[in-house]
């Protein structure tokens, strides 16, 4: 689709990607939601260079996702990647997290924020039966707040590391 193209082309002006290489980002992003099976409306707080919402709809076309990203240029960059991916399960909002409102069938973060900050924001925004996909180093997550189960955690190869993904609902 030419996601990692434009991502090249812009990634050190924008500072979207951290130093290394950019595969090493569709691949966990592409770990994290290939079978996840996503169905409904579906928010990725915290979008920044699309990762992961943009994997989320390419491998969940059953998905309706919101890349949520409050920096102009960052969204800018995401409505290019959308529009020239002819994405039609995929929209930009740009704006703080704060301004939107759900109900969402699921939420996802790369990096948004620490564990308990996220699920505060997604349980504002998630349906009573949705869930919240957190993305983390391999294993299990640490302190999960009260009122959250863990209800599925898999496990993927990034590079020559692990990651982990963790699907959680409200107990």
């Amino acid at each position: 689709i030419g996601f990692m193209r434009q991502l090249m082309e812009v990634s050190t002006a924008m500072n979207l990607i951290g130093p290394g290489p950019a595969e090493h980002h569709f691949m966990d992003a592409r770990g994290a939601v290939a079978a996840l099976g996503a169905r409904g409306l579906w928010a990725d707080l915290g979008s920044g260079a699309g990762f992961p919402g943009i994997a989320l709809a390419i491998h969940n076309p059953d998905a309706q996702v919101l890349l949520v990203e409050s920096r102009e240029r960052r969204a800018g960059f995401l409505k290019q990647v959308v529009r020239a991916a002819g994405l039609d399960n995929a929209e930009v909002f740009h704006g703080r997290t704060a301004s939107i409102s759900g109900p969402f069938d699921g939420i996802i973060s790369r990096a948004y924020r620490p564990l308990a900050d996220y699920l505060a924001d997604a349980g504002r925004l998630l349906g009573q039966t949705g869930e919240a996909v957190s993305m983390t180093g391999e294993g299990e997550l640490s302190a999960v707040p009260d009122g959250w189960i863990v209800t599925e955690s898999w496990t993927y190869t990034v590079d020559a590391g692990r990651r982990s993904a963790h699907r959680l609902r409200r107990a």
